[in-house]
């Protein structure tokens, strides 16, 4: 899987099959926050969220930044790898939810 940084746009993102599928994140405070991650139907299922929001973790660790939770796919990530030592957002709205 062939994973890009969008710098510019503060994403992961990845094509498969034609599709892509993204994470969105922001910074502030010290803190890589996913906001949002986005795989369409016609490719989940192939651990692509999976693959997102670990490489977007991997860069904030490697930088500097605490891993921020505030989409629920990324709570629930963070929840299964405690050696992120990453932190639910305080703006998290509960389970199937993500940022506005």
């Amino acid at each position: 899987m062939d994973i890009v940084h969008d710098k510019e746009k503060s994403k992961f993102r990845v094509e498969v099959d034609g599709v892509t599928a993204y994470v969105a994140y922001t910074l502030a405070d010290g803190a890589l926050d996913i906001r949002h991650t986005i795989v369409p139907e016609e490719i989940g299922g192939r651990g692509i969220a999976s693959a997102l929001v670990k490489a977007t973790y991997d860069y904030a660790l490697e930088n500097g930044y605490k891993p921020v939770a505030t989409c629920s796919y990324a709570v629930v990530w963070l929840q299964r790898h405690p050696e992120y030592k990453g932190t639910t957002g305080a703006d998290f709205g509960g389970e199937g939810s993500c940022a506005l």
